[in-house]
């Protein structure tokens, strides 16, 4: 009996677990369906993110693909920028680490920003960078 109850809470851990990892694989299946419609894209815990041909979608992932999806169309917006722990970042003088990591989308009616967070900065600083091509070619 003794021996029983003692196994009892690592029972409970390994069911906690297996559900964990069924649910994130739950996740990362839905991202993977919603992902194949575009030319690039990215996932992580925080945010999957989506580009094709101008239009740039956002939300957050679930198991049923994505919650509180969003799409702005390229040619809306007048620029991109990276914001680290609260601060702007340099893109040639990127930090090591950061707290708190978000693209910030600019859009051309001036109604303030849009943040997108991101788990790891050198992914929101290639994010960065292409959509910053991006931006300029629709503009140009």
């Amino acid at each position: 009996m003794e021996r029983g109850l003692l196994w009892l809470p690592l029972l409970v851990l390994f069911f906690g677990l297996a559900w964990a990892g069924w649910n994130e694989y739950q996740k990362v299946q839905g991202y993977s369906a919603w992902a194949k419609q575009y030319e690039k894209s990215k996932y992580d815990v925080l945010a999957a993110l989506g580009y094709r041909t101008g239009e740039l979608s956002w939300g957050k992932p679930i198991r049923k693909g994505l919650e509180d999806r969003q799409v702005i169309s390229i040619a809306l917006l007048k620029g991109v920028q990276l914001r680290i722990d609260g601060t702007i970042a340099n893109l040639e003088t990127l930090p090591d680490s950061g707290k708190i990591i978000a693209l910030e989308l600019i859009p051309t009616d001036g109604n303030g920003v849009i943040q997108i967070p991101f788990v790891g900065i050198d992914l929101a600083a290639e994010w960065t960078h292409y959509l910053k091509q991006q931006i300029s070619i629709v503009h140009s």
